[in-house]
Parts: structure tokens; C-alpha cells; sequence
């Protein structure tokens, strides 16, 4: 089938692609789903496999489509089963579809942020250099900033508000790497 010859097709397979293959460095746990979600889309979005994620790619009527559509389910599935804790596997090993799977994972661990956001920005305010390179710190408090940054996100708009409330973030930033 040509779509499976396509590098630019979501059906295609490169022949390094199997189902053991890792493609995020630390497998989910109850504490990293947000760092695991970035990383596993990446790498699902590299492959032109993220369309089985998101349902933009709806398993095909045909026979022959539907074929390479199921391969390729299974293959998404068999990556992301290889990036969770052992502990995870039992829940979902048996939902059929990628789809099913992230949404399954994103019901459950991204039911309330209010008490991650909590805990960042506690980390943030107790984070100190202590004898740490400039450098180490900086990478490390803006390590925090950044996962705080996803879970709260600027209201969008045209009037300058979300302008100005970036430049206020940004100066609290400030205070809070120079405060040490």
C-alpha cells in the first residue's frame, strides 16, 4: 500500500520502529504526567503518529486501510504501554485504541491542578542557590517556572492585559532568582 511507504504517512512503520522501542526517557508515574504527556507527543508528533491520539486520524472503513490503521494502533499502544510505571499497566492494557488510552490517562491525572500549582509554587519559594553554580540554580528554578507556566496559562486576548500580565510574571521571576 503506498500510504505505508510514505515517511510522511501516519500508517508508515519505519523499519527501526518495533514495539519495544523507547521513546521517552522516564516512564509515567503519579508524579511526572505533565513532563511524560510533552515528551510522548513529541515523539508520537516526530513519527506522524499523534493523529491516533487525537482522533484526527478515525480507524478507516476500508479493508485494506483499516489494516495498516490496526498495525499502527498497536503499535502506538505496545510505545506508550513501554513508557508507564509497571504499576499503570493493568488499567489500561486492555482499551483498544490510542485515543482511549491518552484519554483514559488524562482523566486521571489531570483531574485538578490547583494542588500541583500549590506545590510548584512552594518548590519555587523554597528553592535556595546554597552553594549551588549560578547556573544549576537558574536551570533549576526555571525548570519550575516552566512546569508552573503550563498548568497556568495567560488568558488570551487583544486588549494588552495578557501583555502586561506576562511582563508582571516576568518581573516576579526576577525577584524570585535574585532574592538568594
Amino acid at each position: 500500500m503506498a500510504t505505508e511507504s510514505d515517511p510522511s504517512s501516519p500508517y508508515f512503520l519505519h523499519p527501526s520502529d518495533n514495539p519495544r522501542a523507547v521513546l521517552v526517557s522516564s516512564p509515567l508515574t503519579d508524579e511526572n504526567y505533565l513532563t511524560w504527556r510533552r515528551a510522548m507527543r513529541n515523539a508520537l508528533q516526530v513519527k506522524n503518529n499523534y493523529t491516533f491520539v487525537d482522533g484526527s486520524l478515525p480507524r478507516p472503513e476500508d479493508s485494506e486501510k483499516e489494516q495498516a490503521w490496526v498495525k499502527c494502533n498497536s503499535m502506538v499502544i505496545s510505545w506508550i504501554l513501554d513508557s508507564l510505571a509497571r504499576d499503570l499497566h493493568e488499567s489500561i492494557v486492555y482499551i483498544e485504541t490510542v485515543q482511549e488510552i491518552w484519554n483514559d490517562l488524562e482523566d486521571r491525572f489531570s483531574q485538578s491542578n490547583a494542588p500541583h500549582i500549590h506545590q510548584l509554587k512552594w518548590d519555587i519559594a523554597l528553592l535556595q542557590q546554597a552553594g549551588q553554580l549560578v547556573a544549576a540554580y537558574f536551570m533549576k528554578l526555571k525548570g519550575l517556572w516552566n512546569e508552573l507556566a503550563v498548568l497556568s496559562l495567560v488568558p488570551m486576548c487583544t486588549c494588552g492585559t495578557a501583555k502586561e500580565f506576562v511582563v508582571e510574571r516576568e518581573q516576579e521571576r526576577l525577584h524570585q532568582f535574585l532574592r538568594d
